[in-house]
């Protein structure tokens, strides 16, 4: 499942209520943003493992597994437990909101709402979602020793520090929108630079 023409990023949206979707969806899509969907947490899950969203939107109240149980799947997953996630549900209650809260969704929306109150809400998650990553990075790279000599582009240098993270090709070409081979052409122009950073045993799998 590849993402393709991604404006403003790709959202998994979790909820049994099908014409609810499908407004969203189209809402959305309108707003520039690619959407997947789920009908509960069970097939959200099964979707997290073919594909990185950059953000979840997700119902409470649903079969199998509820939204509650998503949320805390996704934050003991360590390679998706950075994705924002946003609770819309009908359950209004302030016990049904902490509990939301206190679970990881980083915001907890009522039914019925605004839909210019959620694509705000998407916004502010995306935006900090993105600033937290970025410090992430550069934290990192003060980490990664690069020897004299060595110069790696920017790109060269996410795609090692994801590298290096244990990530794989694919998921690598996920996180950064592009194709396996763009990133296996990456990671083959580091491996001939001399004295490059990036150890062999790494690659190792991907």
């Amino acid at each position: 499942m590849e993402r393709q023409n991604a404006q403003k990023g790709l959202i998994l949206l979790v909820d049994d209520d099908v014409n609810l979707v499908t407004l969203l969806t189209e809402y959305l899509v309108s707003q520039s943003y690619e959407i997947v969907s789920a009908t509960n947490g069970a097939h959200a899950m099964a979707i997290l493992h073919q594909v990185e969203p950059d953000l979840i939107i997700t119902d409470v109240m649903m079969p199998e597994i509820d939204g509650y149980q998503l949320v805390e799947m996704v934050r003991n997953t360590p390679q998706i437990n950075w994705i924002p996630i946003i609770f819309l549900s009908a359950r209004s209650q302030s016990q049904d909101r902490v509990k939301g809260l206190s679970v990881g969704g980083n915001a907890y929306l009522v039914k019925p709402f605004a839909l210019d109150e959620l694509s705000a809400q998407i916004e502010s998650s995306l935006r900090s979602s993105y600033l937290i990553q970025q410090n992430r990075i550069k934290k990192s790279e003060t980490k990664m020793q690069v020897p004299d000599g060595v110069k790696l582009t920017q790109t060269e240098l996410l795609v090692a520090q994801l590298v290096a993270r244990g990530m794989s090709n694919n998921e690598i070409a996920q996180r950064l929108s592009a194709s396996k081979r763009t990133i296996e052409s990456h990671i083959s122009h580091m491996l001939k630079k001399p004295l490059s950073p990036i150890a062999p045993s790494y690659l190792a799998g991907s």
